[in-house]
């Protein structure tokens, strides 16, 4: 084992022993069951990290993360997640967070090659077309990057509202939630987006006020 593998075994070990110093039977608790209300679904970057971010241990959040925090109905890896989370944890709420300066939006929007991923980010592509009208005159210094950070949150709740397992549990009553958010590399803080469903038919009502507020901070901050 090398001796950067090491220090991460030693961290552990100190966290480890920190936790239990704290809470004697957390892990006992932990090993038994995991039952957390919030399913996260966000981005891969290692400066996103979702339990530390809303400040929750571990087994209070479970979370899937992809580069752009995309939700594609035909990947049954996030779909195998949302299913787990809804079906069976019965998370009460479903937070899509994406972050400022996400390198995989400003790679979709500049169209920059960088292999396979391409294909990936091109989900982050049909976003940037879908709102050219309303991103046209930005640029990287008035904040067309941020803006697109925000856009693509906001479809994909749009996408997980349309997926058949969070339409079946809203037919069948289940208090569910989905959420839309960005969070600040720059001050560690999370941004509402506005983007709030919890009914199939509150979803062209939430998506409408979601892009109306990025308007408004198109027109006053760019």
């Amino acid at each position: 084992m090398t001796k950067k593998l090491q220090v991460l075994i030693d961290n552990n070990r100190n966290w480890s022993e920190l936790v239990r110093q704290n809470n004697p039977d957390f892990f006992a608790k932990l090993s038994r069951q995991q039952s957390p209300e919030y399913l996260w679904i966000g981005c891969a970057d290692s400066r996103v990290p979702a339990n530390e971010v809303v400040g929750l241990m571990p087994g209070e959040l479970f979370v899937h993360r992809n580069v752009a925090n995309i939700v594609v109905h035909t990947d049954l890896n996030c779909l195998s997640v949302l299913q787990y989370a809804v079906d069976i944890l019965k998370v009460k709420h479903i937070i899509v967070c994406g972050h400022y300066g996400c390198g995989g939006v400003r790679s979709a929007v500049c169209h920059e090659r960088l292999g396979l991923i391409d294909n990936w980010l091109r989900n982050v592509q049909d976003v940037h077309y879908k709102h050219h009208a309303m991103l046209t005159g930005l640029t990287e210094e008035t904040g067309l990057m941020g803006r697109m950070c925000e856009l693509n949150v906001i479809e994909q709740v749009m996408n997980v509202s349309a997926t058949t397992v969070v339409q079946d549990a809203w037919e069948r009553g289940q208090a569910l939630s989905v959420h839309g958010w960005v969070y600040g590399l720059r001050d560690g803080l999370v941004c509402d987006l506005k983007m709030d469903v919890s009914l199939s038919a509150e979803t062209e009502s939430s998506y409408r006020q979601a892009l109306e507020a990025v308007r408004e901070r198109i027109a006053t901050n760019g």
